[in-house]
């Protein structure tokens, strides 16, 4: 197996909460784990915020900001790996915030493990908000682009 295919594995582990992965390409298998088990990455601020559900909120401007978008729908990414918001670097990108989008249509595309994952609208609706950055890494579960379906 390449070494930078290793390399790009034990990075993906690294910015992921995952304690083991295990690839198998022909005859070679390659396992990384965390040193002393799974002891899961902190993620960033932003994204955990986003995920974590709080209850009991004292700040009105964040109870008003939630309420908002609640009618929202969450595209999550449904792996680990790298977004992109174009096919290609000299493309335009998919969608902007704003684009009315159908259900199926791409969104962005997940690199993992040099493989370009098109991840599709699972709803019809306006883009709101695309709340990764171009080449950012993302995690399994992240909320990537929210999408209004009214």
């Amino acid at each position: 197996m390449d070494i930078r295919k290793v390399k790009k594995l034990i990075e993906l582990l690294e910015q992921s909460s995952i304690g083991e992965i295990e690839v198998k390409e022909g005859d070679d298998t390659v396992r990384i784990s965390r040193a002393g088990g799974a002891t899961p990455v902190e993620p960033p601020a932003a994204t955990a915020a986003k995920n974590v559900p709080v209850e009991g909120k004292d700040d009105p401007a964040e109870a008003t900001s939630e309420t908002a978008s609640s009618h929202l729908h969450d595209v999550e990414a449904p792996m680990v790996g790298t977004f992109y918001r174009s096919p290609s670097p000299d493309d335009a990108p998919f969608v902007e915030a704003g684009s009315k989008v159908k259900k199926g249509e791409p969104l962005c595309i997940i690199e993992a493990m040099k493989m370009m994952n098109h991840i599709e609208a699972p709803v019809t609706g306006s883009v709101e908000e695309i709340l990764v950055e171009n080449a950012e890494p993302v995690e399994f579960g992240q909320v990537i682009i929210r999408i209004d379906p009214s």
